[in-house]
């Protein structure tokens, strides 16, 4: 953008532009100060995470510059475009900020800079940029407005219409105003102004567009009087400068602050397994457990809030809000981060003390007052909200953290949830009621048990892998057959393995996505001392609760092991010709991803080539819904053994989407969601038209075991 002469003709333009920039950017800071860095400070410090800053920074690059999170929702099947148009503004934005860099600062005080740092090509170039991009913008805009108040999809219904609107009103003033300012220092050459040699002055560049360029030169031919195209031209441009200052202070009080915190919110991203939660270290001397009010969440959960874009992606494709549940993971981090800026100043009175601090959480509880105990327990941790988020809000965590203190310092649950509780303290298993023991699925089998087994403590050496069997498999007669069939399968092949028995108990999944951090700990250190008392380095389960328990959070307590669930496992059995599959399976299979193999640990091509290698198999998918985009079967997070308070059934609506597709057997890779296929098939009395089947069941029906 051209800049203009002295202002006022008295104070020279380098003068009034810094000190205008000071002013503002000031205000901004004292903004982002009191309004963002000191409030998520006062979060919880478990995590630092400044760990791997390369690949922390590589990764913020493509999410905020490269737009990667923004675009991958991009899809002409699902009708969604909005990632290209936030592409293109968030580009135009950029841009202008890199030429208010070059012609604002640097060229109002030394004008030749932009031409130096650019070459007389490379600025008439960036000319034509702005020119053309300032259109494309305004084109977006226009778009966007239409979409968001005319068409209106329905994850956009509840969204905070007001501050879109001026915010869309801003971005396509600052376009506005810069066509004006160039075209208007283009009219001023043309209608006899002087014409400046030095880079940064010079209207040939300006002349050159096809946008303003033409408009200019059409305003100047038209008779406009040179003096005044001048003064509208330097009117346009501190109109424009004022504005982006003014755009700058006003993004710590809106939406928009996902701006300035998304970039750092993908920094501090978690490195690690989706699937993976962080523990509550120093359980034992801990004061409290969980957040039941904003200062008691992290400083990462905290800013997950004003990184939130309200865009609506992850309650869109929330299986509880969509089957009618009172829960929306984006209005609950913008919830915690709303009543944290309600709690700003009793928080910044009581400083550092923490009686005080105390006090004011005491004062602000969440629950009951601003959502109810429903909302946290609707979650089916399936990691649908994190996967669709833009700029890599972790729900997960803070709702586990919620639930951590309903269940530690409340002792408020459903009942469902307390007699699951109460069941893995007491008897080591979720099941309760059952009939069964650990090995009764054993007989006839042979199946070696390690404590029976010769040796001394590396005896888990003499087996190629020890098969961690799992509560459901061993302990539910339906599941049942899927442990049989993988022991069998692993016979065939020759695979040398070993059961715990008796001594393997709940890996402790429910008890820690229900709350109970206690309890998982509990049984994680046990675990793990029964595996190391028998040396054991290689794990295969069935459960990808169990698989992924074990691979990744288990290594937070000691127990660092090679952990593998069996779709990998006999892949790679297949794929080197231990395995021979001969008997066909004429079917048609349609393949559910389990949200724990797929989305939480990226699992997704193994169970399908297992599939595919039975002979007469016809494998299908379900229309957009798989994948990265699979749908829950609602037994995620503890919810095989929660019963659903309102809304229609997830399992229900899972099986309708296999139904539609016609195959014949759903495939899937997890015996929570084999029951869930199994109870939605007999509720809908259609048994007889589509069954579920585990894919090592299947895989011991073709090698005919």
């Amino acid at each position: 953008m051209i800049p203009p002469g002295n202002l006022f003709g008295v104070i020279p333009l380098w003068v009034a532009i810094y000190v205008a920039a000071a002013i503002g950017f000031g205000l901004q800071g004292y903004a982002l100060y009191t309004r963002f860095f000191r409030l998520i400070l006062q979060g919880r410090k478990d995590e630092r995470r400044f760990d791997h800053p390369v690949k922390r920074a590589w990764g913020m690059m493509l999410v905020f510059f490269g737009q990667r999170r923004v675009l991958m929702s991009v899809s002409f099947r699902w009708r969604d475009l909005a990632g290209v148009g936030h592409f293109l503004i968030f580009w135009g934005f950029i841009s202008m900020v890199f030429s208010y860099i070059l012609f604002i600062f640097l060229d109002s005080a030394r004008p030749w800079v932009s031409g130096y740092i650019l070459s007389p090509p490379g600025l008439k170039f960036f000319f034509w940029w702005l020119d053309i991009l300032a259109v494309v913008v305004l084109a977006a805009l226009i778009w966007a407005v239409v979409r968001r108040w005319v068409i209106r999809p329905k994850r956009l219904a509840t969204l905070r219409s007001k501050d879109a609107a001026l915010i869309l009103v801003a971005i396509a003033g600052l376009m506005l105003l810069h066509l004006g300012a160039e075209a208007f220092h283009v009219a001023a050459a043309t209608a006899g102004g002087p014409v400046y040699a030095d880079f940064a002055r010079n209207s040939a560049y300006s002349a050159s567009t096809p946008i303003a360029g033409h408009i200019g030169r059409w305003i100047g031919d038209a008779g406009i009087n040179a003096d005044v195209a001048n003064t509208l031209h330097g009117l346009f441009y501190w109109m424009h400068f004022l504005l982006i200052l003014s755009f700058g202070v006003y993004i710590p009080f809106s939406k928009h602050m996902h701006m300035v915190a998304s970039p750092l919110n993908a920094f501090f991203r978690d490195l690690n397994a989706r699937g993976r939660l962080p523990p509550i270290k120093d359980l034992e001397q801990a004061e409290s457990f969980g957040a039941g009010s904003p200062p008691q969440f992290t400083w990462k959960e905290l800013m997950d809030g004003y990184a939130c874009a309200v865009c609506g992606r992850c309650t869109f494709n929330c299986p509880a809000s969509i089957s009618g549940k009172p829960l929306s993971p984006m209005d609950l981090v913008v919830t915690v981060k709303d009543r944290l800026l309600e709690m700003r100043p009793e928080l910044v009175n009581a400083k550092d003390n923490k009686e005080k601090i105390q006090k004011v959480i005491e004062k602000h509880p969440l629950f009951d007052k601003h959502f109810t105990e429903e909302w946290v327990w609707n979650c089916v941790t399936c990691g649908a909200c994190e996967q669709e988020c833009p700029v890599l809000v972790e729900h997960i965590d803070s709702i586990v953290d919620m639930r951590r203190h309903l269940v530690l310092d409340q002792s408020r649950m459903p009942e469902t949830v307390q007699a699951a509780l109460l069941s893995i303290e007491q008897r080591g298993h979720p099941w309760r009621g059952t009939k069964f023991s650990r090995t009764d699925w054993t007989k006839g089998l042979d199946v070696p048990v390690l404590s029976e087994v010769p040796g001394d403590e590396s005896r888990a050496q003499q087996f190629d892998v020890v098969f961690w069997v799992g509560c459901t498999p061993a302990l539910e007669e339906r599941s049942q057959q899927t442990a049989i069939a993988m022991a069998k399968v692993l016979k065939r092949a020759g695979v040398k393995f070993a059961i715990l028995g008796s001594e393997e108990q709940c890996n402790g999944d429910p008890a820690r996505r229900l709350g109970n951090e206690y309890s998982f700990q509990v049984l994680a250190k046990k675990n793990i001392e029964t595996l190391n008392s028998y040396g054991v380095k290689k794990i295969l389960t069935t459960c990808p609760h169990c698989f992924n328990t074990m691979k990744n959070e288990y290594p937070d307590f000691g127990g660092t092991y090679e952990v593998e669930h069996y779709s990998t496992f006999v892949a790679r059995l297949l794929q080197e010709g231990k395995l021979k599959l001969g008997k066909p399976i004429n079917a048609t299979v349609v393949y559910h991803d389990s949200c724990y193999l797929g989305r939480h640990n990226g699992i997704y091509d193994e169970p399908r080539d297992v599939l595919k290698s039975i002979p007469g198999v016809k494998m299908m998918e379900v229309p957009l819904r798989n994948r990265e985009r699979g749908f829950c079967c609602g037994a995620g997070g503890g919810h095989m053994w929660v019963e659903e308070s309102s809304g229609r059934r997830i399992n229900h609506i899972r099986t309708e989407h296999t139904l539609e597709t016609g195959a014949q057997l759903v495939g899937v890779s997890c015996p929570f969601c084999l029951q869930m296929f199994d109870e939605g098939l007999h509720a809908k009395n259609v048994e007889g038209k589509q069954r579920a089947k585990d894919v090592i069941e299947l895989i011991a029906e073709s090698a005919d075991v």
